[in-house]
Formats: structure tokens, sequence, C-alpha cells
């Protein structure tokens, strides 16, 4: 059939739904679309995925090996004429592309060696100069905290080694990369792959951080991810330089520097050809790692060109700079984004950046005291360039009412957000004319001034106060003395492990990245300029508005770009925000969306519109918190559910601060009380970390009432749309056999960030149905966090629940067109209470209910 295939290989008898999505997705890929796939969680939705991309790639790459074949054939058929012979009298008779080949592959490696041992020579000689310094100067410390001679663009013009980089680098072969949010959905995809039929034929590769991936105990235990990073690069360093010790060149004087023991290149080569000769997840490379002793980040890296299959998250593919950094080529490739519901979120998280005024004082003066120390031994251009990004930090203080040079607690500010153009920050910053693109973003990545500055600090201010040099002067002690009085007020303040930490890292990280965020073009961001009252507590923040610039050149350099996801409705802002603002045209997009494998009377969602006593539900900012509306009407509706569903039941409210006031409401009017003598009450926790103890105890709690009752019918559960419960998180069977939803989340139409991003759509997309592009950004943004909370419950074909959804406004057409299908063309609107609990009780005497429902639990509207 024509783009498409008769049958799919699948571990099992797919579902219908299962076959309609890889034949749409296998027809995308092969024309190269860009394609949105909406698949319900419970649906088989990653080996529908998995089975469909891999078919069409076994297929491309079938396809390839016959148009080879073909081309080898005609050219041996021509070489076989008289004439062909003739002419190749004396020579291989292999075609001329073979030959073409052959000949540029040993150019390639000539190339390689010679600039090898020019590499060679060049290092004896650097190392016999900076030994004749040693010997002349008699003090050479920490030449690995030197910043190495800079060279701009423009005096590096006539050289050709980037080319000749680009022509040695491994080809890759046609290869699709999945990426999702977190290590724990990528780790889920790969157990997928190896339970389905491809598992044995592809080559898979997972990427992942140092912080994920190094398994030297003695650089994973520094913790963060700039210290693992900084640690891991000054091994390799290391390594390199030992080499060519090892070779005969004569190493001054001075304690051996550590290279990292599984940083070995057969051990990489062999880990390398293990990982591509079975699938692996991360847990299984760390663990193969520690077999073979040699390191999984660099053995996956050298594995991505033969791989047909890489397996990564989010930010390696949505970044430029991290692409680069972890080999990923793009050019005529396939990616998928999986968990995409939030995908222009993140895309503008990833390429936003903050800065405290805490923050821009640590950098300012550690930068200071670097260049102090290491005057006489930097170049003039380096010291050029590290007075540029100090002008630029000055003016980033001035910016929010500071003053450099002093302690930013004890600095007063103004308070107020002030919102502005990334050209006029830059005028009221007064650093208009330093060209940021040139002197900063080009000079930070190639003399890694972050890097060296983080080593100079985790050296010198492990206890918090940074050394002089015994050379300065009274002026440059005086300088500093502010700073190192700072420090030891935060060590004073903070725990002892906390101060340590902030105290022996170097904040330059985030402020490369803020001046990189400054080289956007002024329509597409906004500075935010947020002043607390001290220096200390303000921030000044970038704020990208259209994330499509970024987008743009993934969908640009790739074949295919398939975004999915278990709920991708509203698709509206998918398609203005990233796909028709980065350029791609309407013929190119194609949208697949599935129904749920689930019967249809296992899910019952319900629109209430009013409570047992009649009161409008109406959950407006004007109207929420009147007494009736919390405890006529909110608390007698979730006290009727609790009596008529049996196991959890998970009960939504739009933000923490309602939630907080509501359910101090029900404790003083005794509601609450009431509730906990039908099933026991959990709550969000506030830290991410019990989110695991609380899941656990509201499991274990259902799990006892299931078997032996005790006068309880299970557990409530209240959370918070998008907490820490609303996404990630599975109420599936007997955890969630009701979900309810009070009120709608819409978000804070105040906040100055929303109101800009809602005037950036207002000018720059069309209008539709009569309302602005900014109006419809704040509906589909509350949609799509109840279409994620809802969605926890059905997690499987054999699963079911109910759905309420507490609020006159989800009533409107225009909303319930947001809902998922598979939900919208179930969902049943209520005038009145009665005839909807009417419908729930008819569903409970389903024999799935029955088992848990006694008599005596029945509706009581008047509760």
């Amino acid at each position: 059939m024509e783009n498409g295939r008769a049958q799919f290989p699948f571990p099992y008898q797919p579902y219908n739904i299962q076959e309609e999505f890889m034949q749409a997705l296998y027809s995308s890929l092969d024309q190269g679309k860009v394609g949105i796939f909406e698949s319900p969680t419970g649906t088989g939705k990653s080996l529908s995925l998995i089975c469909g991309a891999l078919s069409w790639l076994t297929d491309y790459e079938e396809k390839k090996r016959q148009e080879a074949a073909a081309l080898l054939q005609e050219g041996e058929t021509t070489l076989s004429t008289p004439a062909a012979q003739s002419s190749t009298t004396g020579s291989s008779a292999e075609p001329d592309w073979i030959t073409d080949f052959v000949q540029k592959k040993a150019e390639r490696d000539l190339v390689s060696k010679l600039k090898s041992c020019e590499e060679d020579e060049a290092f004896k000689l650097l190392q016999l100069s900076k030994e004749e310094k040693v010997e002349a100067q008699g003090d050479q410390e920490d030449e690995e905290l030197i910043i190495a001679e800079y060279e701009s663009d423009d005096e590096a013009k006539s050289k050709t080694e980037d080319d000749e980089d680009d022509d040695l680098v491994e080809e890759h072969v046609t290869k699709i990369y999945y990426c999702s949010r977190t290590h724990s959905q990528l780790a889920q995809f790969v157990h997928e792959v190896q339970k389905s039929p491809f598992s044995k034929d592809i080559s898979l590769v997972t990427l992942g951080s140092r912080q994920n991936l190094c398994i030297n105990e003695e650089v994973r235990r520094l913790g963060s991810i700039q210290r693992i990073n900084d640690r891991c690069l000054e091994m390799q360093k290391n390594k390199h330089e030992k080499q060519h010790h090892d070779e005969g060149v004569k190493r001054k004087r001075g304690p051996a520097k550590s290279v990292c023991p599984y940083n070995k290149a057969s051990a990489l080569h062999q880990m390398r050809d293990e990982v591509l000769g079975t699938v692996h997840d991360i847990e299984q490379l760390l663990k193969l790692g520690k077999e073979t002793h040699s390191c999984p980040y660099y053995a996956s890296r050298l594995a991505v060109p033969p791989a047909q299959l890489v397996v990564l998250p989010y930010q390696m593919v949505l970044h430029e700079a991290t692409r680069k950094a972890a080999g990923v080529q793009l050019k005529g490739q396939v990616v998928i984004i999986d968990e995409a519901h939030n995908l222009s979120d993140t895309l503008s998280c990833i390429h936003s950046a903050e800065l405290t005024g805490a923050q821009l004082c640590r950098a300012q003066s550690q930068l200071t005291q670097y260049a102090d120390r290491y005057k006489s031994r930097l170049k003039a251009k380096n010291l050029m360039y590290i007075k540029q990004i100090l002008f630029v930090i000055e003016g980033l203080v001035r910016a929010l009412g500071g003053k450099v040079g002093q302690n930013p607690q004890s600095q007063t500010t103004q308070t107020g957000t002030e919102m502005l153009t990334i050209n006029n920050f830059l005028f009221k910053a007064q650093i208009d004319n330093i060209n940021l693109f040139k002197v900063l973003q080009r000079y930070f990545e190639k003399s890694m001034v972050s890097r060296k500055l983080g080593g100079f600090v985790e050296k010198y201010a492990g206890s918090g106060v940074i050394l002089h040099t015994q050379s300065s002067s009274n002026k440059e002690n005086r300088r500093t003395e502010g700073l190192n009085r700072y420090l030891q007020n935060l060590q004073s303040q903070q725990g002892s492990a906390e101060s340590e930490k902030v105290l022996s890292a170097s904040p330059m990280m985030q402020v490369e990245g803020f001046f990189m965020a400054l080289t956007n073009s002024n329509t597409d961001g906004r500075v935010v300029v947020h002043r607390q009252g001290t220096l200390s507590e303000s921030s000044v923040k970038f704020l990208l508005l259209n994330p499509a610039v970024h987008f743009a050149q993934v969908l640009k350099e790739c074949r295919a770009v398939i975004i999915a996801g278990g709920t991708m409705q509203p698709v509206s802002d998918f398609k203005q925000e990233l796909l028709f603002a980065a350029g791609v045209g309407e013929e190119r997009i194609t949208e697949f969306s599935c129904g749920h494998v689930i019967p249809p009377g296992n899910i019952l969602p319900l629109v209430l519109c009013s409570g047992p006593s009649g009161q409008e539900l109406d959950f407006t900012f004007q109207n929420r918190d009147s007494p009736r509306m919390v405890t006529d009407s909110t608390g007698r509706i979730l006290s009727n559910v609790c009596n008529v569903v049996p196991g959890g039941v998970v009960c939504f409210f739009p933000s923490y601060e309602y939630s907080r006031r509501i359910i101090s409401h029900w404790e003083a009017s005794g509601a609450l009380a009431r509730l906990a003598n039908k099933k026991k009450i959990f709550q969000e926790p506030k830290k991410a970390n019990q989110v695991e103890q609380v899941l656990s105890e509201f499991t274990r709690c259902i799990q006892r009432c299931a078997q032996d009752g005790g006068g309880l019918t299970g557990a409530l559960l209240f959370s918070v749309v998008g907490g820490k419960m609303s996404e990630g998180i599975n109420f599936s069977d007997e955890l969630g056999r009701c979900v309810v939803m009070v009120g709608m989340p819409y978000p804070n139409i105040k906040s100055p960030e929303l109101q800009e991003k809602m005037s950036y759509l207002d000018r720059h997309l069309p209008h539709s149905q009569g309302r602005s592009p900014g109006q419809a950004l704040i509906e589909n943004l509350c949609m799509k966090a109840v279409n994620q909370s809802i969605g926890r419950a059905i997690r499987h074909r054999g699963d079911y629940s109910s759905i309420v959804l507490c609020d006159r406004r989800y009533s409107r057409p225009g909303t319930l067109s947001k809902l998922p299908t598979w939900i919208k063309d179930r969902t049943s609107t209520h005038t009145t209470f009665g005839p909807a609990f009417g419908a729930l009780r008819k569903v409970r005497n389903k024999s799935y209910y029955v088992q848990y429902v006694h008599s005596k639990h029945c509706i009581m509207t008047n509760t």
C-alpha cells in the first residue's frame, strides 16, 4: 500500500486503534511530515511508536540497500563493456564511487596522522617553552586555571582546522531520536523496546548527563552537575597531558594530576560495541560500565553515530549547544518528542534565564579576584574580555538599583517589576555598546572562562573566603573585603552543609546563560527586572516569548518530527506557536487522535452546574470564597461522592492557596470530620521528596479498606492542578475510582510575564472565532492542566473511573471541545444535582462497584 504497510510486527494482537496509529505514523515518517499524535495512556502508545517507527526505519534501510545494489550492478555492467575494460586496464574494476570513497578515506587517514604528528610536535614545543618559563619565573602553579590565549573569529578566518575536523567525524546512519521529559520515562520506553519484536535487531543507545552516567565515585560525590562536569573535563585534560609526558616529554615537578581510570580508549570501544549489540537502559549501562571498567557517559556518545535509535532527554534535542556537546546530528533524521503536551513551555524554560543580585555580586567579585591573581600571566586580550564581562555584570547590578563591591543583603532597592525589551534593557544597564554575541558568546565558548573560574573558586573558596594574592595592593584588598564579609555572614546564617555547597560554587555558568539569552532577537523575548527591596533578593530574568525561533532549526533539519502525547488537546496552540510561527506550512502537518481502548461504560464524565442545595457552581475569583460555595456546594458534593464511590477519590483544587483556604474552612465547620468518617483523608505534601510516602500510605489504606472495611470505604486525596501529583502519577484501578475537579484552574491573569506573552501573541498571531490569541492562550493553559489531571485515573484497558467537573463553565461548547475526544464524547452535562448522581448510582450497580458499595451508602443530597 502507498506510503503504508500491510502489517506491523507487534508482541501481541494489536488493537484497531494501535494499527491505525502505526499506519498514520509510518505514513508521516515516509512523507517527511510534522505529526501531532494523541493516544491516551493505557492504549499502548509507546509500543505503537516503537513498532510503527522501527518498521519504517527497517523498510527505509532495506530500500537504500536495494538502491545501492542496483547502482553497483549497473556500474559492473558498464565496466564489463570493452571500452570500460580498456579504460580500467591495470587498475581495479571497482566502480568510481567506491574508488573515490576509498581514496577519500585514505586521504582523511593521512590528514589525521599528519595532524596528530603536528599536534605532538607542537605540544612538545609548548611543553619545552613552559619548562623554560618555569625555570625563568619559578612559579607556575594553577596552570590548569589559566585561560588559554584567545583568538577572535577575525583572527582565525584563515584557519581550516574546523573543516578538517568535519571530514574526520564518523558518519551518522539514519536514526530515530526519541526524547521525553524524565529519565524514568526514558527507562520505561527502553523496557518497551526490550519487549518488542525489534529488541534483538535494533541498535539502541541511551544518553544522559554525567550526573546520571558517571561511575567514578570520586567525581559522583561532588553532587552538583556543574562540579561533576568540571572535574570530569579536568581529568580528560590531565589524561591528554599524561599521554604526552609518557612519550618522553619532561614534566615539571609537582604532584601527579589525577586521571579517570574509566576513560581508556580500548575499554570505551569495547563497551560501545556491547551497547550497540544489546538494548540497555541507564541502570544497565551503569552496571555494564562497572563490569567492563569503562565510562558509560563517553561510551554512549561513541555509540551515537552507528546507533539506529537514540533515547535522550528533551534538552539534548531542543537546545542547540547541548545537541553539539552530545554529538547529536539532526540533518535528515527523525525526532519523536513524547509527553509533549507542555512542549511550548519546555522550550521557553530551556531558553530562559534568571539571575539574582546575590549571584551577580558573587560572580563580579570572583572574576575580579581571578583577574587580580593571574593578571601577570593572562594575555592582554584575555584581560580585555574579562574587563568587558565585568562591565556587563556591573551594568546588570545597576539595572537592579545596586552597586558592586558591597554586601548585596545590605543594599536596599525600590520594590516593583519592570518589563523591558532587550534593547531597552541594554540601554538601561548602559551596556548597549558591547557586542554581546561576539564579545561574550564567542569568548565564553572558546575560552571556557566559566569553567576556569569554577575551578578557581573551588580551590580557594572552600572555606567561604577567597584568598588574596600576596602581591595584592591595599586597594585590591579593600575591593574584596566586602565579599569576604558577605560570604562569612552568609555562612553564619545558613547550615554548614548548605553554606558549603553555595560558597564552593561559582554562579558564572548562570551569568553566561543569561548573557547568551540577551543575544536573542529584540522581538522574541523580554527582560523582567524584579526588585524585592534588597539587591540580594532582586532578580533579572530573560523571558522567551517566541519558542518557535529555537524549534525552527529542529523542524528544518529533520526529515520528520513527531510530537506525541497521551493528551494533546487543545492542539491549536501547538500549530500556531510552534509550527506556523516556525515557517511550517499546513501541508506538512498531519494530526492523529485515537480513542481509548476501554469500553464506553468504564468511564462516566459529568459536568455539574449546581450543587445539592441548588447553588450554582461558579468558581470564578469573585464567587469561589463565599460560604455557600465552599460548604453548601463543594463540601456536600464531595460528601456524596465519597458515599457512593468505593476505593480512592482524588480531588483537585485550582491552586495551593485555594486548597489551603477551603480545607481550613471545612475544619472549622466540621465538614472535614464528616468526610473523614467515610474515607481516610490525605493531602498532597509540600515537599517533593514526601510524595512517595504519601502515595504509599494512600495505597495501603485503600487496600486495607477493600479487604476488611473497618467502617471506611477507601481514601480521599486532596491535590492541586499542576502540582506534584497532577502529572506522572498514576491513580490506576482502586487508587482513582473518581476524580473531582473543583473549579477551573486559570493561570494568574495579573502576572506581568503572562500579560506580556498574551500581548506578544495578539501582535503576531491571527485572531480566530472572535477571540484574540491571548485569550485562547489562557483557556488552553487551563484546559491542558485539567486534561493532565483527569487523565490520571484511566490507565489501562480494564480500568474504570468517574470524572466530576464542578463548575458551570465546563458546559460551554468551546470548553467541552478542549477535552480529549474519548472523554468529551462520553461527557454529560447536568444543570441540577439529582440526575447527575442518579447516573453515578446506576454505574455503581455494575459488578465492579457492587462488591464495594453497601446498602447504607446511598445518595444523600442534603448531607
